[in-house]
């Protein structure tokens, strides 16, 4: 278990009662294990994975010894099942918390044993931890973060299609403007014409300062449709290699830090 749940209240009296030093953790914004840390991560590899989760929503750290075998019992998780995997990572991804619990992901070595291109992609990028603005795909779900709550959270499909959305731009880069009208598109139910008119109307200058955007240039209705209708069919792609077992290999080769 960890330290700061085990804070127990009393409703008739509204009384906290703290029998193991949970208050004193909050205070100091710490995520402790009530036993041993390697002893309760060895019983329970989901305790890492809720770790994880807690010092993300909180913005808490770990105590040296909570944080070692956080890291050097990473690769555990990957004895849970899939559901249970998709439970406690969606618990990550769709509460408001998304940005600061992918950073701790990357940063103990779990994330490529729950989200491998993502993994192949920090990796690709030689992503640092004081990095702030340059990573794309960490400033999709700072984006997303600021509409949810952990009382306000979304659905799953909509983070899984954050995911798959950028693993298409990561394979091939796109015009600004092709991912604004892609975007148009479906916050327009799918009317992909009404989307491509809208977007053609659009003379502010687009920022094409992440690696994943190419620089604007002009170009027909035609065509920019045309563009559109790839990225959609590239995004349909990532997604389906994203849950293939053979594609996911292949993503886990290409990250240094996976076994």
């Amino acid at each position: 278990m960890l330290n700061v749940c085990r804070l127990m209240f009393n409703p008739y009296s509204e009384k906290i009662y703290d029998y193991l030093g949970g208050i004193e953790d909050i205070k100091k914004a710490k995520v402790r294990t009530v036993i041993p840390a390697a002893t309760s991560f060895h019983e329970d590899c989901a305790r890492i994975l809720r770790a994880i989760r807690i010092a993300a929503r909180l913005g808490f750290s770990f105590p040296k010894e909570t944080a070692y075998y956080v890291r050097n019992l990473a690769c555990s998780v990957a004895r849970l099942d899939k559901g249970r995997l998709l439970m406690e990572v969606n618990y990550m991804l769709a509460y408001g918390s998304a940005e600061a619990s992918l950073r701790l992901l990357w940063r103990f070595g779990l994330l490529e044993h729950l989200l491998p291109f993502q993994a192949a992609y920090f990796s690709s990028t030689l992503f640092k931890r004081k990095d702030n603005g340059t990573n794309m795909l960490l400033v999709l779900f700072s984006k997303l973060d600021s509409f949810l709550a952990p009382n306000r959270p979304c659905h799953n499909s909509l983070w899984i299609s954050i995911l798959a959305f950028h693993e298409a731009l990561v394979r091939k880069p796109r015009d600004p403007l092709v991912v604004a009208t892609f975007a148009l598109a479906v916050y327009l139910g799918g009317d992909l014409p009404l989307a491509v008119d809208i977007g053609q109307s659009i003379n502010r200058q687009h920022d094409a300062g992440f690696a994943e955007l190419l620089e604007p240039r002009m170009r027909g209705k035609k065509g920019l449709l045309a563009e559109v209708k790839d990225l959609a069919i590239s995004m349909r792609q990532a997604l389906t290699e994203m849950t293939d077992e053979y594609y996911v290999a292949n993503a886990m080769a290409k990250i240094p830090q996976a076994p």
